[in-house]
């Protein structure tokens, strides 16, 4: 379905957040992503970093260099563009009660964004702990959101500066269960990088693992 770019938001130097108006009729659940066709560039899935109550879909990426990303971050205000239907069910588990770690590696805290607006909006009460592992401090984005949705949340740095008073080094499937405190019935979603997806999940409990893997990206 085709739909136009309202608003190019620059969060750094490197990442962007892109919101399309919304098609008459669509509907998506927080965590979703969908298919974003430049044409003559092809193609490549986002997942939407907006809420679902919001009145248009965003996604935010980092700009990588590639032939579609210079097309994306090139695009003039109310350029048409193609969507697909929202997929995937990597989104809020029904039960409320359910513990839910978080982690994220980079721009992987994009569905974890959507959801966290959409809880704050809403008011629903969610046992939510965050990691979200970064680069760099200048990689730290939508601390409004999270602040605003009041859930525990760890930041951790592997390239500090000196002034850097988080937690530090690369995240760990073992660091990552120390700091969220990990319960037996906690559902862990990661989200992230291909290479930090795949090296976590290897030391955690595969039965309460759910993952969403971004690929084209290096690891945090």
């Amino acid at each position: 379905m085709q739909t136009i770019l309202t608003s190019h938001h620059e969060l750094t130097s490197e990442i962007s957040s892109f919101c399309f108006a919304k098609p008459d009729g669509f509907m998506y659940t927080a965590g979703q992503f969908i298919e974003l066709t430049l044409e003559g560039h092809g193609k490549h899935w986002f997942t939407l970093s907006s809420s679902p109550l919001e009145h248009d879909l965003c996604i935010t990426t980092r700009q990588t260099g590639s032939a579609f990303k210079k097309a994306l971050f090139g695009l003039q205000t109310s350029a048409a563009v193609e969507i697909s239907q929202p997929m995937g069910d990597f989104v809020l588990p029904k039960l409320q009660q359910t513990p839910l770690v978080w982690v994220a590696g980079g721009i992987g805290i994009t569905p974890f964004i959507s959801q966290l607006k959409l809880l704050t909006e809403t008011g629903e009460p969610r046992p939510i702990r965050l990691l979200w592992a970064v680069s760099t401090e200048d990689d730290i984005v939508f601390q409004d959101v999270m602040e605003a949705a009041k859930q525990h949340v760890t930041i951790i740095v592997s390239k500090p500066s000196a002034a850097w008073g988080g937690e530090r080094g690369h995240l760990t499937a073992e660091m990552a269960s120390a700091l969220a405190d990990l319960e037996k019935d906690s559902l862990i979603f990661l989200s992230g990088p291909e290479p930090f997806v795949d090296s976590l999940k290897k030391g955690l409990p595969a039965r309460q693992v759910v993952t969403d893997s971004f690929p084209g990206y290096g690891d945090i």
